[in-house]
Order: structure tokens, then C-alpha cells, then sequence
């Protein structure tokens, strides 16, 4: 289920909600992944994390979902990055799409219960997939489903979302900004912290100025 993208126009609206939630204490997994000046004292917690609005149920499905949208085929994915907790995080936050999220898992479930007879958390791995596939690609859509179609689509958004704002994500990517400003190089003169061995300039002088002077 993988190889979904955001569009460009995106792209800034999604880091700075993911620069919003990134301040909540509460996530064990989930790390922005701009989050450079955040001190080594702050790193993600261990242990099990406190649902803000889903139900343990609601949210067992999620974490589920955001795993096969996602997968970890040979390297982390949804669930290492935590993927769940900033949907949970953001839901919780934003009561505009609450409704939307809490009847998709409900349209989820029942769906999964009128095809094999019980909940999707429930099914197999194949099951799973199957009713995925149908939701999530047009030569596999079936009529009477446009409301899972809707759902699937909304929650593939956060999870991209979840996923590429994480450190795991843009590691994945192995995206150069990461390295960019993790660390600050160090003075070169050791010798010399108050740099005195350096050119003094005449206060009020534009450099140029002294540079011709010197000619």
C-alpha cells in the first residue's frame, strides 16, 4: 500500500501541524523530524502510549491500518515512526475531521463483519488486505463502497503525513536536511577563542573602505 505521496502544495501546511504536535509530551514513538534543537533529555519516551481521543479498540485498528498503508518490508515503518500516536494526536486536536475518522472505522468494521464475519483488527493478514485493495485502487473498486473509498483516502493522507514528518521517515528518505542542522562545526582557532591574531577594523568603516586603503 505504500508509494503514496503528498502534493507540493502540502508540504508546509504538513510540517508546521507536525511542528504544533511535536510539542505534546505524551508521544512514545513519534518524533518530528525537524526537531533539532529538542535537548537529548527530551527524546520520545518508552512504554505504552495513552490514546487522546481514540477508543483502545478504535486505536488497535489504527495502528493496524497505518502498518499496512505503510509497512516495515526490510525497514521501519508506520508503527516504528509511530505513526498512530500523531493521528491520534491530531484528530484529538482538530474536531473537524473527529467525526470523519470514528465513522470510517465504524464503516471499517461492519464491512469487515458483513464480508467475513468479524472485526478487521480481527481478520487475516489476507483478509485485511484484500478489503484494502478494493478501497484503495480505482480497477479494484467495488459499488456500495464510496464511503470506505472516501475513508481509505483520508486515512492514507495522515498517515503520509505521520510517516514523512518523523525522523524515521525522512531517514528513510535519507533526506540531506537531517544532517544539515544536527550539529553546529566547532571554532577552528583553539588557540585563540578570542580571535585577538585576527585583522582589527576601524569602528564605523565599511570593510570595503579599509580594503582599498590597504591597497
Amino acid at each position: 500500500m505504500a508509494g503514496q505521496g503528498l502534493e507540493r502544495r502540502e508540504v508546509l501546511r504538513v510540517m508546521a501541524l507536525a511542528a504544533t504536535a511535536s510539542q505534546f509530551p505524551g508521544f512514545r514513538r513519534w518524533a518530528f523530524a525537524c526537531g533539532h534543537t529538542r535537548p537529548a533529555s527530551a527524546d520520545v519516551s518508552l512504554g505504552a502510549y495513552t490514546p487522546q481521543f481514540f477508543t483502545p479498540e478504535e486505536y488497535a485498528t489504527l495502528e493496524q491500518l497505518c502498518e499496512l498503508i505503510i509497512p516495515s518490508d526490510g525497514s521501519p515503518g508506520a508503527r516504528e515512526a509511530g505513526v498512530s500516536e500523531f493521528i491520534d494526536f491530531m484528530v484529538f486536536s482538530d474536531p473537524a475531521v473527529q467525526y470523519r475518522f470514528r465513522y470510517g472505522l465504524t464503516w471499517l468494521d461492519a464491512h469487515a463483519e458483513r464480508l467475513y464475519g468479524a472485526r478487521f483488527a480481527s481478520l487475516q493478514p489476507d483478509q485485511q488486505t484484500s478489503i484494502l485493495r478494493h478501497l484503495a485502487y480505482k480497477d479494484h473498486y467495488r459499488t456500495g463502497e464510496e464511503e470506505g473509498r472516501a475513508f481509505f483516502r483520508l486515512m492514507r493522507e495522515y498517515t503520509i503525513m505521520g510517516f514523512y514528518t518523523s525522523r524515521i521517515g525522512l531517514q528513510e528518505l535519507d533526506y540531506p536536511g537531517l544532517r544539515l542542522y544536527s550539529g553546529s562545526p566547532g571554532c577552528p582557532h583553539v588557540d585563540d577563542r578570542e580571535h585577538l591574531h585576527l585583522p582589527r577594523r576601524d569602528a564605523g568603516r565599511p570593510a570595503s573602505e579599509e580594503k582599498e586603503n590597504e591597497g
